[in-house]
């Protein structure tokens, strides 16, 4: 049976379908009930805007770059636990909190392979710390051990205390989409995927260097291939013969709206590998296809990327 129309998920202020709706659990923003805590007591949220500032504020007292999702429960926890020490510390460092979905480039600046990952920047200069989630102890000991290499290095300054955002402040309005992106939005809430490609396609037409028309593109083909498939009867037939191109496509659908990156480009790649002529260029096309769905910037695409070139070559 194909999804209903209220459980396509929504469109993004890009004009592409937002999959994290469908990929990963979902988590409240920052502030929000079953979210990480506003910004304040010497922990800000940074964006690719303010990040030199935030480089050269390394200079006069240790930075605490928490690199995180929205989609990570693990970040969300650690995003609390950091966010308490911070202000338990009093400003004798400042943390950050850095979106990576958000930051992209950012991500890349640190090579962030998973989330969270929590970096030190010292004089401008970072500090790998740690990935996943640690115990509180050691987590003291961690930031203890930044402070001394700090002290050493003469970075003995306080971090000012951040001020916190009004609890009313508005939300800011997201800019109307593009007709043609409207007209695929529209069609994607009333079940009609056809149609959305259409638009998307259309936009693609007129401009060929519309991104976003895209990705929306080839997010909209990924529901539609898999919008009747069956997870346990496609991993089934992908085990049974990993020479069937067919049934390596469809796992690899499912696995990226499952949330599976990782696994749906190592999958594809290993197809590549054993493959020629026309099948491996229907697997080669796929995956460009779904990078496009995950987004050019996000690390897994930029590592898989790399990964598809050595298979191919």
């Amino acid at each position: 049976m194909s999804q209903p129309p209220s459980q396509r998920p929504p469109l993004d202020v890009r004009g592409a379908i937002d999959l994290s709706a469908l990929a990963r659990p979902s988590t409240p923003p920052p502030g929000s009930p079953g979210g990480p805590p506003a910004a304040g007591s010497y922990v800000v949220d940074v964006d690719e805007a303010g990040f030199p500032a935030l480089v050269q504020s390394s200079t006069q007292f240790p930075v605490v770059a928490l690199l995180w999702a929205a989609w990570s429960e693990v970040s969300t926890g650690l995003a609390r636990d950091l966010g308490a020490l911070a202000a338990e510390y009093g400003g004798r460092f400042l943390l950050a909190r850095i979106d990576v979905e958000a930051n992209p480039q950012i991500a890349q600046a640190f090579q962030v392979q998973s989330v969270p990952t929590v970096v030190a920047v010292l004089a401008g200069q970072p500090l790998p710390l740690f990935q996943g989630a640690l115990p509180g102890d050691q987590v003291r000991g961690v930031l203890d051990q930044v402070l001394a290499a700090a002290a050493a290095n003469g970075i003995t300054g306080t971090a000012p205390l951040a001020e916190e955002a009004p609890a009313d402040a508005p939300a800011e309005e997201e800019p109307p989409l593009p007709p043609l992106h409207q007209a695929a939005f529209d069609a994607i809430e009333r079940d009609d995927l056809a149609a959305a490609q259409e638009a998307y396609a259309q936009a693609l037409r007129e401009n060929p260097r519309d991104d976003m028309a895209r990705a929306g593109l080839a997010q909209v083909g990924l529901l539609e291939r898999t919008r009747d498939a069956d997870l346990a009867a496609a991993r089934a037939a992908a085990a049974a013969d990993a020479s069937d191109v067919a049934a390596q496509l469809l796992v690899a659908d499912l696995d990226v709206l499952g949330g599976k990156v990782e696994d749906a480009f190592a999958r594809l790649i290993d197809v590549v590998r054993i493959t020629a002529g026309d099948e491996r260029e229907s697997v080669r096309q796929r995956l460009v296809d779904l990078f496009e769905v995950v987004g050019g910037e996000d690390p897994r695409v930029v590592a898989a990327r790399r990964s598809l070139a050595n298979a191919l070559y």
